[in-house]
């Protein structure tokens, strides 16, 4: 009885060895057989085990958020799209299929209104990714400086003209994209941002069950977290209200 106890143990634990030993690529590959037979919290598991062992990226999030939406999850889903678009900023399936999930929830917030030239460097920001832009930036700074020493070196040229007028593009490249890395960079740090993850929530005037209600919010929406509270968190929505939910009611980006 013992050996045979001893061999059960042995047993156990190599099998524990074997599946701690099983490469992140492994169950990646595990999880997209799921997702293409069809078993897609099978593969929602699968990919959640990759990220739970600390691998991520873009790839990996954008399937996992495939997974969760054809499960009908689509809370978790924009949630996972969210989280691959800070990761590759600018992909377009990434931000189809996060417009797609978006599109199925319930609340239609009209946000508050900024700055034209705002909108536009933000709707810029979103076609390139971060290295991207930092290089476009490099690139301006880079011409910037080329066509300065051009203009000492042909003193006089009848070219300077043209050397000025660029020099002056190069300036304002220089100026737009400092303000794009700076939106992107910002994107990719924030904490605060987070999606509603219950079916329905009830947000407070202030951080307790008994205060008055603010206002009914749904899942999948997407809201920025402030201060904290015991179990409770301040969270704005993207017209401005402001309202107290309880914590584990949404989950960060």
């Amino acid at each position: 009885m013992k050996r045979t106890a001893g061999y059960i143990l042995a047993l156990t634990i190599v099998t524990a060895g074997y599946v701690l030993a099983q490469a992140p690529e492994e169950i990646f590959e595990k999880g997209n057989e799921h997702y293409r037979a069809g078993r897609f919290n099978d593969a929602v598991k699968e990919y959640e085990s990759v990220v739970g062992q600390g691998y991520v990226s873009a790839p990996l999030l954008f399937n996992l958020g495939n997974a969760c939406y054809r499960s009908g999850n689509t809370a978790r889903a924009i949630l996972w799209f969210e989280r691959a678009a800070r990761l590759d900023m600018g992909d377009p399936d990434i931000e189809f299929n996060l417009r797609l999930a978006s599109s199925r929830i319930i609340d239609r917030i009209e946000p508050l209104p900024e700055l034209f030239l705002l909108t536009w460097i933000r709707s810029l920001a979103g076609l390139t990714s971060l290295s991207t832009s930092v290089i476009l930036l490099m690139i301006a700074w880079v011409l910037v400086f080329g066509l300065l020493a051009l203009v000492n070196l042909m003193h006089g040229s009848t070219l300077n003209t043209v050397f000025r007028w660029g020099i002056l593009a190069a300036l304002v490249c220089v100026v737009v994209f400092a303000f794009v890395v700076g939106f992107q960079a910002q994107d990719v740090t924030d904490r605060s941002e987070a999606i509603i993850t219950e079916r329905s929530v009830t947000a407070k005037n202030s951080p307790d069950a008994e205060s008055l209600d603010a206002f009914v919010i749904h899942e999948g929406l997407k809201v920025r977290m402030s201060d904290n509270v015991g179990d409770w968190t301040r969270i704005t929505l993207a017209d401005g209200k402001v309202g107290w939910i309880l914590a584990k009611e949404c989950e960060r980006i």
